[in-house]
């Protein structure tokens, strides 16, 4: 491995021009991938998946929004319905072969090594792993429906490395190492999105399914807690030599620190509890949010009686002005003061000094 470091670093900065270079990597390459596969749609070359991965980049990081900044969101409940039981069946029919490909009865969780052969069961893995890269370019959708709804919130750095990567990764797993070990990570996957899917199409169904929805939180643990399995699972094959490549698995040992991490900074920003919003009065008493009412009416506690700004005094309507002219004359002048400021520290004020006159007039 070293001598092999070597030799690409002398290359890099030989006078031979990058294309040549290229050229002599993909060589090697095509020495050790799965020659089962020569010849398959889209796996001679990367270049295509690139370009996919490219124009799902260009569309929803910059073509979409431009399109969709003077229009109004797009209705299609139908679509996101269809789609996301599309995905839900897909993603079952996927943890059930898995299973029947090998990780039921016949593959170790300690360390499993690729079977290459031309057996049933090797070729219904790798057949699975072709339908599971084509499952990664159907994802794309999901940041395009984003786009075309204007949920731009949605369109986060997690969801953009997550769907831009899968697709590459996706790939290698079919051209080199179809089966084994690396296979692990993708029927925990394939679990996670049927119920993840499953949400999503309860959701898109409209609002009187929101009463079925309260298991969010727990969705987002089981998607962190798949990236926790996968980095125990893939140390074991640092650990146990089974013939698995380990710079596979030390690729995945970073891809899922890396998802750890995102995924932490998601749970942490999503759900961390919020503090209840208080004001302060002028009288530095603090007052909770839920003082201050819809309508704009201001309320505090002082003397032990409420007031509003509306002209509601200890709880007596303003049938005083009929009661006497000065103490109408009073009031009027001390409710004008107090709105004409805005400021509770005007209500406090006003407060007290009303309430001696009113006390000194009717006494």
């Amino acid at each position: 491995m070293t001598g092999f470091v070597k030799i690409a670093i002398d290359d890099i900065y030989s006078d031979n021009n990058w294309t040549t270079i290229i050229n002599k990597y993909w060589l090697l390459a095509e020495r050790v991938s799965d020659p089962r596969v020569q010849g398959w749609f889209l796996f001679d070359s990367p270049i295509p998946t690139l370009v996919m991965v490219l124009m799902y980049l260009g569309f929803v990081l910059v073509v979409g929004p431009m399109w969709m900044a003077n229009r109004k969101p797009f209705k299609i409940k139908g679509i996101l319905v269809t789609y996301n039981a599309a995905q839900v069946l897909l993603s079952s029919y996927m943890f059930y072969e898995h299973l029947m490909s090998g990780w039921w009865a016949d593959y170790s969780l300690t360390c499993q090594p690729v079977d290459y052969s031309n057996s049933e069961t090797a070729k219904r893995m790798l057949h699975l792993c072709w339908v599971y890269y084509f499952s990664k370019i159907s994802e794309f959708a999901d940041t395009v429906f984003f786009v075309l709804r204007k949920k731009k919130s949605q369109i986060t750095w997690l969801h953009i490395y997550h769907h831009s990567l899968t697709p590459f990764e996706a790939w290698m797993l079919v051209k080199f190492i179809a089966g084994g070990h690396g296979t692990f990570s993708n029927i925990v996957n394939n679990l996670v999105h049927v119920i993840m899917y499953a949400y999503y199409m309860l959701a898109a169904m409209g609002p009187q399914y929101e009463k079925y929805l309260w298991w969010k939180k727990y969705l987002t643990t089981m998607q962190l807690s798949q990236f926790f399995l996968v980095l125990f699972h893939s140390i074991s094959a640092l650990i146990c030599d089974c013939g698995y490549p380990k710079i596979i698995a030390s690729g995945l040992i970073l891809h899922s620190s890396i998802f750890i991490v995102l995924f932490m900074n998601f749970y942490m920003h999503a759900y961390k509890p919020e503090k209840p919003k208080r004001r302060v009065d002028s009288c530095n008493n603090d007052i909770p949010s839920d003082h201050a009412t819809s309508n704009g009416h201001v309320k505090s506690d002082v003397n032990g009686h409420e007031y509003n700004l509306n002209g509601s005094i200890n709880g007596v309507a303003l049938d005083l002005n009929a009661r006497t002219n000065g103490i109408n004359g009073i009031v009027r002048h001390k409710t004008e003061n107090v709105i004409s400021k805005g400021s509770l520290e005007s209500t406090c004020e006003s407060n007290a000094l009303v309430n001696g006159e009113i006390k000194e007039k009717l006494l």
